[in-house]
């Protein structure tokens, strides 16, 4: 997880304020005090942070490595590593997520899925069926 390496650094902001509408890309780490309509996707190919503070909403899907939310999501969640949700995160959506995090006050209108790791793990086999 992120305790063990450095996390990546926050190169942009969505400032408070500001919209943006369609498909947002980005590369290490992004923080969001507006609004966005449209899905955000982080860089599947390197670390990521995605901050959506408590002034922020994001109608639309969320991708990245490691999500803290403390402001309003309708649409899915997707967090790979971990979704922090912080006190005020009001999340209308299924998250996905592999390690989660959250506090008292956190909102969810929607299914809790942890991300399916059943592809990793060895088949296990039982003694009584070597015959």
């Amino acid at each position: 997880m992120f305790n063990k390496k450095k996390q990546p650094p926050i190169r942009s902001l969505i400032a408070d304020g500001s919209q943006i509408d369609g498909t947002l890309r980005f590369s290490d780490g992004l923080r969001v005090d507006g609004k966005v309509i449209g899905d955000v996707n982080a860089n599947p190919d390197q670390a990521s942070i995605l901050v959506i503070s408590e002034t922020a909403t994001v109608i639309g899907e969320i991708h990245a490595d490691h999500v803290i939310i403390n402001g309003t999501v309708k649409g899915p969640v997707y967090a790979r590593l971990m979704l922090e949700l912080q006190p005020k995160a009001h999340i209308e959506g299924d998250i996905h997520y592999s390690a989660l995090e959250m506090h008292q006050g956190a909102i969810i209108a929607g299914q809790m899925r942890p991300v399916d790791m059943a592809e990793e793990k060895p088949t296990l086999k039982l003694a009584a069926n070597n015959q």
